[in-house]
């Protein structure tokens, strides 16, 4: 009897301190200092991003030796490296900052997958049609998200960045927030954006080779529909109550011409030169290569894969 009111009592003389604790606390909360050894950037309270937190930066220390000569790249800056495997198979000035163009909407298509609207309509307005490349949008029009990431996507259509960018909760400013608040979710630290398409003018707009690679491999293994997209050469999108018909083709990336090449995405401003992003998955290798700043993406692209599969022990394919 005695060890049970011994024990009670215990339980009380603890619930009592506990309560005194908090009350001291709250009483002079200035006593008490907490540091987070989470930086803020990766805390919900400052970056909405993080809901979806992925920090995958692989190393670029793993370099392959290939007993033959590297292709000639004009390119600023060149990254090829191999998923599988964690090998780099080509690097050239990888984490240089520089311009990307299009290849931003990358960046754009992540956020709006993560935000997407609930009711999947997103309106046109006349200020969302801007730049060159569009896919040709309306004032007026309603189209679904995965409607806009083709035309995002395939032609690099501005107004279709422009367009995601507005529908989003907050308008435009809060989305180009919301693609350097998801940047810094993914690790990375040498990516700005100051607009949802690429399109030179309006600030400082860059990123790195390295940087596009994490965001590319992000983009491609969480989102089904991202892989889907990319890797279309060329779509109907038939007219409905809300939107005219649309004919949309990928013209520059190597869907057609690259056996095992998934696809992703162009870009090129004067400032930024020719820009590509592609995914490559052959004979049991999965590589990404990104190019910046070329005179010939196309055509440096093939030899850099081609050259990465050599390097692997791998013939690479016939191929245009």
């Amino acid at each position: 009897m005695k060890k049970t009111f011994g024990f009670l009592g215990m339980i009380i003389f603890f619930v009592f301190l506990s309560f005194a604790f908090f009350a001291f606390f709250q009483k002079d909360s200035k006593r008490v200092s907490i540091i987070s050894p989470v930086p803020d950037f990766l805390s919900i309270a400052n970056n909405n991003q993080v809901s979806n937190i992925s920090l995958w930066l692989p190393s670029l220390e793993n370099i392959i030796s290939a007993a033959f000569e590297k292709p000639d790249i004009s390119a600023k800056s060149v990254l090829l490296f191999d998923i599988e495997s964690k090998r780099v198979l080509y690097g050239k000035n990888p984490k240089e900052r520089l311009p990307m163009a299009s290849l931003t909407k990358i960046m754009t298509a992540i956020v709006a997958l993560e935000n997407s609207k609930k009711d999947n309509k997103y309106l046109v307005t006349e200020k969302e049609l801007v730049g060159e490349n569009s896919m040709g949008l309306t004032a007026g029009e309603r189209l679904s998200l995965e409607e806009l990431l083709y035309g995002l996507i395939l032609p690099s259509g501005n107004d279709a960045a422009e367009t995601l960018a507005s529908n989003f909760n907050g308008g435009r400013t809060a989305f180009v927030k919301a693609m350097n608040d998801k940047a810094r979710a993914l690790g990375l630290k040498d990516t700005n954006f100051t607009n949802p398409s690429g399109l030179e003018g309006d600030g400082n707009q860059y990123s790195t080779a390295y940087d596009l690679m994490v965001m590319t491999e992000y983009a491609m293994e969480k989102f089904a529909l991202f892989r889907k997209v990319v890797s279309t050469f060329q779509i109907t999108i038939e007219a409905n109550s809300y939107h005219k018909p649309y004919f949309l083709e990928n013209e520059t990336n190597l869907i057609s011409s690259y056996p095992g090449v998934k696809g992703v995405k162009t870009g090129y401003t004067p400032e930024a030169g020719l820009c590509l992003v592609t995914y490559l998955d052959y004979d049991g290798h999965k590589i990404i290569g990104v190019i910046l700043g070329s005179e010939n993406r196309r055509q440096e692209m093939k030899d850099l894969l081609d050259y990465s599969l050599k390097s692997l022990g791998t013939n690479p394919p016939p191929h245009s």
